[in-house]
């Protein structure tokens, strides 16, 4: 089904545009629904040209080495936009994308898209900066997988999460708001999650982890020394 004013208006590149130029955009767009653990994208598939954005609900992007280990690189949530070489790349997908819960997906055809950058060059700057983004995370996470010992990179991630999704506070610390399960953590952070279970327990006076991925910082203190490689 074609996308509301309202669904375009989440999308973090289209959030500055005119009332009118979403009216314009609307005839090329799609929003299209999917359940939990099902594949939106297959690496390798090819690509129709078109914006990919998350509408509602949450994403995953995973990669999978020759060996058939299986590595998260992000989780995107309502707002984001995703599967840039749809757009700039080689039209080829270069992970597989999962729902990570019942989620939509919107899309924009590219000749549309130009036609709006062309009358609004914001959006291209807004796209800019998302990728910019990425390929600073992308640098940083395979710089951490080269020289960073593992309980470095494990802590790291869970102030990574903290500050992306944010956190309560309860009587014992803060809590993430988002959930990460073992699994999660390990295929992340590029470790067995054999060894995100044993990190994980020798962490216990910093964070405390609960049955389902819930996270408790019991110590920041302590857990920004560690991400910091000052102490083990």
């Amino acid at each position: 089904m074609q996308a509301s004013l309202e669904q375009l208006s989440q999308i973090i590149v289209f959030a500055g545009l005119e009332t009118a130029e979403k009216i314009g955009l609307q005839p090329d767009t799609q929003v299209q629904g999917y359940r939990k653990g099902e594949i939106i994208l297959h690496e390798g598939d090819r690509l129709p040209a078109k914006l990919y954005a998350v509408v509602s609900g949450s994403i995953q992007v995973t990669k999978t080495a020759t060996t058939g280990k299986e590595t998260i690189l992000r989780v995107l949530a309502a707002g984001e936009i995703f599967a840039a070489p749809a757009l700039l790349g080689n039209g080829i997908s270069p992970a597989t994308v999962t729902a990570e819960s019942d989620c939509e997906i919107l899309t924009v055809k590219r000749d549309a898209l130009l036609k709006a950058i062309g009358q609004n060059p914001e959006i291209a700057l807004r796209m800019l900066m998302v990728f910019n983004s990425r390929i600073q995370q992308l640098h940083e996470t395979v710089h951490g997988l080269v020289s960073e010992r593992a309980i470095v990179r494990l802590a790291r991630l869970i102030q990574y999460f903290a500050a992306e999704s944010g956190t309560e506070s309860t009587c014992q610390g803060e809590c993430l708001k988002v959930k990460l399960s073992y699994y999660r953590m390990a295929r992340t952070s590029g470790i067995t999650y054999e060894e995100c279970v044993r990190l994980i327990k020798s962490l216990k006076s910093v964070i405390a982890y609960r049955r389902g991925g819930t996270i408790i910082i019991l110590d920041a203190d302590k857990l920004d020394a560690i991400a910091s490689g000052d102490i083990d």
